[in-house]
């Protein structure tokens, strides 16, 4: 079964909502970590298994990392508080209450991408260290 088919079957939530494919990611990046490549040489077929593991660690990363390309683009941009360099009477318009209301929308995006960020960026490090391992014992 594959990925697409196995999210399509889980339902992970509806499609395009960043928050289900982090969620999505993350658990698939937790689920990998959780194994140990020792019990996957125990019987038949370890090269296979071994080999099946490492291919499939090397996808997450890759989609780990096209992920966090992508929040990488929503923390850049123009600088949110830029603001501070209007006067004091153009922040103070009814013009600047709509530019508040951005600017809090801008910073609160910028958190939330930061913290996905982090999250997928501490996961994938976890299984660097696999996808070596896995690649020497193939």
């Amino acid at each position: 079964m594959t990925t697409d088919r196995l999210a399509t079957t889980v339902g992970v939530g509806t499609p395009g909502n960043p928050h289900d494919v982090d969620e999505a990611l993350s658990t698939r990046l937790r689920d990998l970590a959780l194994v140990e490549i020792d019990a996957l040489l125990l019987g038949d077929q370890t090269q296979e298994l071994v080999a099946a593991f490492a291919d499939d660690v090397a996808d997450a990363l890759r989609e780990a990392r096209a992920r966090i390309a992508a929040l990488r683009q929503t923390l850049g941009g123009p600088e949110p508080l830029n603001v501070l360099d209007l006067q004091a009477r153009q922040r103070a318009s009814d013009a600047g209450q709509a530019g508040a209301e951005r600017v809090r929308d801008r910073l609160a995006a910028q958190a939330e991408a930061a913290r996905a960020l982090s999250r997928l960026a501490d996961l994938a490090a976890c299984l660097v260290g696999k996808l070596f391992e896995a690649d020497r014992r193939r």
